[in-house]
């Protein structure tokens, strides 16, 4: 008998957990912290275009457009906490 259990998904068919990548996640929480993409780079040592590209992917699996739907999305899921 497998002990394989099926992803939990949601109504859209995207896994509740997992979404991001941990650098997702990193920009992210941040992100709700209230910080700027400058200080999200400085604090990660990254570029901002990088940081700029990682709110994007996350945007593009949720299907959502702008920071704040992904927020919005990301905590609805339970990806991410206040």
């Amino acid at each position: 008998m497998s002990k394989y259990k099926p992803p939990n998904l949601g109504s859209e068919g995207i896994m509740k957990k997992g979404i991001l990548t941990k650098r997702e996640r990193e920009v992210f929480e941040l992100l709700i912290d209230n910080k700027t993409t400058n200080e999200i780079a400085v604090i990660l040592n990254i570029s901002e275009k990088t940081v700029r590209n990682h709110i994007s992917n996350a945007m593009q699996k949720l299907g959502v457009k702008g920071r704040a739907g992904a927020v919005v999305e990301l905590l609805k899921l339970g990806e991410l906490s206040l």
